[in-house]
């Protein structure tokens, strides 16, 4: 597993072993475990935002797949 993304809108683990990634949105305290090519997909669409530092394109990153983020997040 490898953290993939952690700032003050996100925080993407990705389970290559897997097919897998969680993500969880720090601004809702909601996440998912996303899988095969919908988590193919995010990777993708995080890609294209690494060289970004503008939180807003982050913002809508994770907007668009709100619908998704139902399980509440847990810090231990």
């Amino acid at each position: 597993m490898n953290v993939v993304c952690n700032n003050s809108v996100l925080y993407v683990m990705d389970f290559p072993g897997f097919d897998a990634i969680e993500v969880i949105d720090k601004r809702r305290g909601r996440g998912t475990i996303i899988r095969d090519a919908a988590a193919r997909r995010f990777r993708e669409e995080l890609a294209e935002l690494a060289a970004s530092e503008e939180m807003a394109d982050f913002d809508d990153l994770i907007d668009h797949y709100q619908s998704m983020l139902m399980q509440p997040a847990v810090y231990h």
